[in-house]
This record gives C-alpha cells, structure tokens and sequence, in this order.
C-alpha cells in the first residue's frame, strides 16, 4: 500500500510540473534551447574578441553599444509589425519558421568578420529574424496554454531559452579546450575564437528541422481585425499605456549584458595579466561565468513565473525591478573579478521575477484580438528604447567609467517602479473554467471607476 501511495505521490508531483504545458509550448520550449545553445556560444566571447584587436583599433564598449543598440532597435521595430501581421492573418508559425531560420543562418558568420562593423551587420540582420518570430511566438504560446497557466508557460519557454543558454557557453568551453593548444598569442585566441563562433551553425541546423517538421499553429482566439494595419494605444485601456511607459523607462537604463561581462573581462585581465596571455585558460573563465548565471536564470524562471499565476504579476515585475537596481549598484562598486559571481547569481533572480511575467501581464491586459499588436508594441518600446540605453551607455562607460554608468541604469529602474506601482491595476487572475475574463473585468472596472462606483471581483462574476 505505501508503495503504491509514494508511485501516486510521484505520479502527482510529475503531473503538477507539467500541467497546463501543451505540444506547441513544449517545441518552442526547445527551438529555444537550440537557439540560445548556438547564440550563447558567441554572445559571452564577443567582447573578449573585441578586445582582443581581432578587428582593429576600436574602443570595445562603444562597439559594444551600437552593436546591441541597433540590433534591439531593428528588432523592436520588427516584432511591432509582426505582431500586427500576424493578428492579421491568423497565423504564427510562418514568422517563426521565417525568423529561426534567418537568425540561425547568418550568426555563425562572425566567425568571417575582419572589420568592426561586420559584426555589428551581422547582428542586425540576426535581430530581424528575432523581430519576426518573436511576437508571433508569444501569441502561439498564450494560444495553446489555458488562462491559468500563462505564467507558468512562459516561465517554462524562458527556463528551455535558458537551459540552451546554459550549454552555450559549455560548449563553447568544449570547442575552445578540444581546439585551443597553446593559443599563447592574441592572434592565436582570435582564431581560436573565430573557428568556436562557425561551429554555432549546427543547433541553428536543428532549431529549422524541428520548427518546419513538429510545430503547428493553435487556434486564434478573438475576431480577425479588418481595415489598415494600426499600430496605436487607442483599442488598450490605461493600465496598458502606464505599463508601457514604466516598462519604457526601466528599458532606458537596462543596457545589454554584455557591458556585465565586458566589466567581468576587464577586472580578470587587470588582476592576473600573465595569465591572460598563458593559454586559453582565461577565455574559458568567460563563457563558464555566462552558463553559471544562465544556470540560476533556468532555475527561477518557471517557478516564478507559475507563482505569479497565484499571487499576481506586479509584485513580482517590481520586486525584480529592485534587484535589477541593487545588481548594477554592485556592478558599479565592483573592484574584484571574483565579486561578479554571486553578483550574476543574483541578477538572475531579476530575469525570473520579470522575464515571463512582463509578457504574461501583457496577454492579460490586451483584448483577445489585439494580443499579437500588444505584444508587438510591448516589445518595439523595449527596443526603441535599447538603442539610447546602450549606445549611452557605452559612452558613459568609455568616458567615465562603470561607477557613473551602472549608477544611472539603477536610478532609472527605481523610477520606473514608481510608475507601475501607483498606476497600473492588474486584471484579477483566472480560476479554471469558471474563472474570470481579465480583459472584460478591466473593462468593468474602468466604466465602474468612471461613473464613481467600484467593483469587486464578486460582484463581477455575480452580474455575468
């Protein structure tokens, strides 16, 4: 009888952790770990390229800035349209395909650059696929969860994206040990680097099979939007706008992590720089601090994004808003190499507080038929505001150092805390199929607010 009752016990906990994640979550689950296992083989190497003169005389961090500036901005650009084309014309695995494909073709090719704005080329032309595919990506994973999962199906999407980020770099670290030798010399390490950044083209390889053979679109839910293409606020409510505008300013000062190991690299070499040039030992740091805080962003993000599906998005959005702050104020005061590890252990408790949730919450504030313009404008204001916040940045950093630049970004987090805070109102959170429509409760709400009544979640479903 206890054997069977642990079996169930088993059963259950096994039952708990998957429930609520269907088919289409769990592929684009692993397109995603493909995807960043190819992209983190590169990302965390980047900067150490940069510095090594590998093309030409150029001030690190001001590459660093344009590069991830444009490319984000490009990108943001992109998502807005393929949000609203997708909504159009009902459908999201063509974006995906379209987007996964490109970004997978042209990443490895910075392993060809010989000039400093080659890889920034290539970076751009990698963040029009992310722009096409991602919004239609989200919808796709909204359409295929029930309500109350949202959270923990986006959780679990950014937790795959994360494992994948996890290997990367590991791979990375393989690559750089089976290929290295000596590599003594700063043309050496260049090389070494370039043959690391062609062997990313096979997850890219997968990620396309998977996508065009398994994935399938889900049902769309809500009316097909007729007329022109619309890209403005007017269809969302206000509690939408003021998210917008917080998660804005919070964007402004959140510059690409890059400059987090750009700072790590600086600090590794200044303090043992005879080992820098010994051997591969010292790139390998790089890449194995990245898998180690992807490995604490993988460990947080599903279960928090599950327990915002209980206690509400918001909470947790500004409690990661406050850790991202107090992280770059470390950043900041850094003096040691060493200090950038529980540093980055920490600022991946920030990605899992926010990353799923903030989409979550944009899927509960957005009409049903508009989900694919609200998450196209959610993440063109994260990009259009990349650009600024990483080219300056970069300058900052360049000019006058970590301390004035990481300093900043912390300023414009608690800033957009307070926005959030006193001006948007969360929808209440769904309960099964007698649950609550978040969009129509909102909508209650705000005529209710108008005519100088409140209304209660009761008195809601009461009415229905």
């Amino acid at each position: 009888m206890s054997e069977k009752k642990e079996q169930a016990a088993t059963d259950h906990g096994w039952r708990g952790m998957v429930a609520g994640l269907t088919r289409n979550v769990f592929l684009v689950g692993i397109v995603s770990f493909l995807t960043d296992a190819a992209s983190e083989m590169i990302f965390p190497l980047l900067p150490v390229f940069l510095t090594l003169g590998a093309l030409g005389d150029v001030s690190a961090p001001l590459v660093v800035g344009l590069l991830e500036g444009l490319a984000e901005t490009t990108s943001a650009l992109l998502k807005l349209v393929a949000g609203v084309w997708t909504d159009r014309v009902r459908r999201r695995k063509p974006f995906i395909l379209v987007g996964y494909g490109l970004s997978g073709f042209v990443r490895p090719l910075v392993g060809l650059a010989t000039a400093w704005w080659h890889p920034v080329a290539i970076r751009v032309a990698d963040r029009i696929g992310k722009g096409l595919r991602t919004s239609p990506r989200d919808v796709l994973i909204a359409e295929s969860t029930p309500e109350e999962y949202r959270g923990k199906a986006f959780g679990f999407h950014r937790s795959m994206d994360h494992l994948g980020a996890v290997c990367g770099p590991l791979l990375a670290v393989a690559f750089l040990a089976a290929l290295g030798g000596s590599a003594a010399t700063d043309p050496a390490k260049e090389a070494l680097l370039r043959r690391v950044f062609l062997w990313s083209v096979l997850p890219g390889a997968i990620c396309f099979l998977v996508i065009a053979l398994w994935l399938r679109d889900a049902r769309a839910g809500g009316a097909s939007p007729s007329g022109s293409f619309r890209f403005g606020l007017r269809s969302f409510g206000p509690d939408y706008r003021f998210y917008l505008l917080g998660v804005l300013l919070f964007t402004l000062g959140n510059s690409t992590d890059m400059f987090l190991i750009l700072r790590a690299a600086e600090l590794l070499r200044a303090e043992d720089p005879a080992r820098w040039v010994a051997g591969v030992g010292s790139l390998v740091m790089v890449p194995l601090l990245w898998a180690f805080f992807h490995l604490f962003k993988m460990l947080t993000v599903t279960p928090l994004g599950a327990l915002s599906d209980r206690l509400g998005r918001k909470v947790l959005i500004e409690l990661g808003w406050v850790v991202y702050a107090l992280v770059y104020l470390g950043f900041a005061f850094m003096k040691k190499s060493w200090q950038a590890w529980p540093l980055f252990a920490v600022y991946a408790l920030y990605y899992g507080l926010t990353e799923g949730v903030e989409k979550a919450l944009v899927v509960d504030l957005a009409p049903p038929e508009g989900r694919g313009t609200a998450m196209g404008l959610y993440h063109f204001t994260v990009g259009m505001a990349a650009l600024p916040a990483s080219a300056l940045f970069g300058l900052v950093y360049a000019r006058c150092g970590p301390l004035p630049a990481f300093g900043y970004a912390a300023i414009l987090a608690l800033l957009a805390l307070v926005v959030i805070a006193f001006k948007v109102h969360e929808p209440p959170r769904a309960k099964g199929a007698e649950g609550l429509d978040a969009w129509s409760f909102g909508n209650a709400r705000r005529s209710a607010g108008r005519a100088g009544d409140a209304i209660s979640e009761a008195e809601y479903l009461k009415d229905r």
